[in-house]
């Protein structure tokens, strides 16, 4: 979620333990965070320390950049918080789903949510996974391009996987259409938060009504999914059809439409959106770093001979998860962690008041150089002989804590059996003269895509 939002605050009472940068008179580091909040952090701990105060206009904004506070904030003291008001335009696109959802209703969500993440679920998923990542090489094959934008690509893949394992439906058909809403409702969610007066999606604004468009289109692909299930009567172990059955030990209670839609959409974005991001951002790496890409390939031929992996494999591939691992150190689909403090709070000897904005960035955090030695650079070996003295929060590119992401491992599934696939099957490499650019928005997106060429290597 986007962090650069002015929200009401009552009167400053800051401990003076925290660093204060002392910013712009009157707004402090408010235009630096429009501007480029990810520089903001990472210049801003840099030369300030690790626990840091930031003003936003009237807003006190604490950043933490260390581990053991995360984990207090996170972890240790995770009742003592709720989401930040920052993820309010989430809400609005989402509802009251596992991302937004707080107190007892979360709660509730989780549990009946988390049997659909058992490994034994997962298991039955990779072989779609496999599927639609060879139908995009086939495609690719017999369609082939000068240039194609692999972020779209990545966008297209994992949204199909969605379908296939989520929804147990095939929505290559609807990849385009979605793929556009989704960009514009997280675009107006963006702008939401970062507006000093919030105006609500029924003002028909131009933006307004482009996200109120895209929005239908959004839920309308999931409702017209449901519908179709519900009529058929058809019951699959896909993780729709457990979402439907599922009911809590205790009550036998069942998610109602509102829901069950509320989950669906968040789990779509989430295991669509974040996933792809991360893909695109390592390819982007592994084409700046032939070396790397080389070792990852010949792992995989080692281990796979050609064929398509299976799960069974993943364990026998280490290279390939390191490769994730550290494209996610250096590029985290979530950026950045808000919390609202519900009380008084003591991190690491410092208060944070009643009511605080406290924000933990992985972005920042893991480019720390207390954990990481010469963190810029792109070196998949950290997660291969990690430093047994870094702790755990040192790395969170999938938050932290009894919020932490549900869909975790099946992000790392996914991306452990797509990467292999498509070293095997092409040589990816940047358009030359192209310069990543980063958006911070909801996600840590590429601003303006990703254009490469491919090679088909020898079958």
């Amino acid at each position: 979620m986007s962090t650069t939002s002015v929200l009401p605050a009552g009167p400053s009472t800051l401990p003076k333990t925290f660093a204060s940068p002392k910013g712009r008179p009157f707004v402090g580091q408010l235009f630096d965070a429009w501007e480029d909040p990810l520089a903001l952090f990472t210049r801003t701990t840099k030369d300030h320390g690790d626990l840091v105060r930031l003003r936003f206009a009237w807003l006190d904004y604490y950043l933490l950049n260390d581990a053991a506070a995360a984990h207090r904030v996170l972890v240790e003291n995770a009742k003592g918080y709720h989401k930040s008001p920052n993820y309010d335009g989430l809400k609005l696109m989402l509802g009251q789903g596992l991302l937004t959802a707080e107190g007892e209703t979360w709660r509730r969500q989780r549990k009946l949510t988390q049997p659909a993440f058992h490994r034994e679920s997962l298991n039955g998923f990779a072989t779609e996974m496999v599927d639609a990542t060879q139908a995009m090489l086939e495609r690719w094959r017999s369609e082939p391009q000068a240039r194609l934008d692999l972020h779209e690509e990545m966008m297209r893949l994992t949204f199909r996987i969605v379908g296939k394992t989520l929804l147990g439906a095939d929505l290559e058909a609807d990849a385009k259409e979605f793929g556009a809403a989704l960009t514009v409702a997280l675009t107006w969610v963006n702008e939401y938060v970062e507006s000093i007066v919030r105006l609500p999606p029924w003002v028909p604004t131009p933006a307004n009504r482009r996200f109120v468009k895209a929005q239908r289109a959004i839920e309308g692909v999931v409702k017209r999914v449901v519908d179709e299930r519900k009529s058929s009567g058809e019951a699959k172990r896909d993780l729709l059809g457990m979402l439907m059955s599922v009911a809590d030990e205790q009550t036998g209670e069942q998610m109602n439409d509102r829901q069950l839609m509320d989950e669906l959409l968040t789990l779509t974005l989430a295991g669509h959106e974040t996933t792809a991001n991360a893909l695109t951002f390592t390819f982007y790496l592994l084409s700046r770093h032939p070396d790397v890409a080389a070792r990852a390939r010949a792992e995989a031929a080692e281990v796979l001979g050609g064929r398509a992996p299976e799960l069974s494999d993943l364990a026998s591939m280490p290279v390939t998860r390191a490769v994730i691992e550290e494209a996610m150190r250096l590029y985290p689909p979530a950026w950045v962690v808000e919390r609202i403090s519900l009380e008084d709070d003591e991190v690491m000897g410092r208060t944070i008041p009643k009511g605080s904005i406290v924000a933990v960035s992985p972005y920042a955090l893991h480019r720390n150089p207390r954990y990481f030695a010469d963190p810029e650079r792109f070196d998949p070996q950290r997660f291969l002989t990690p430093d047994a003295s870094r702790p755990k929060l040192a790395y969170m590119p999938f938050g932290a804590g009894p919020r932490t992401c549900i869909g975790n491992a099946f992000a790392m599934m996914e991306m452990q059996l797509i990467v292999p696939m498509l070293l095997q099957a092409f040589d990816v490499a940047v358009t030359p003269g192209f310069r990543l650019e980063l958006d911070p928005s909801v996600t840590l997106r590429p601003k303006r895509g990703v254009p490469v060429t491919l090679t088909a290597r020898p079958s």
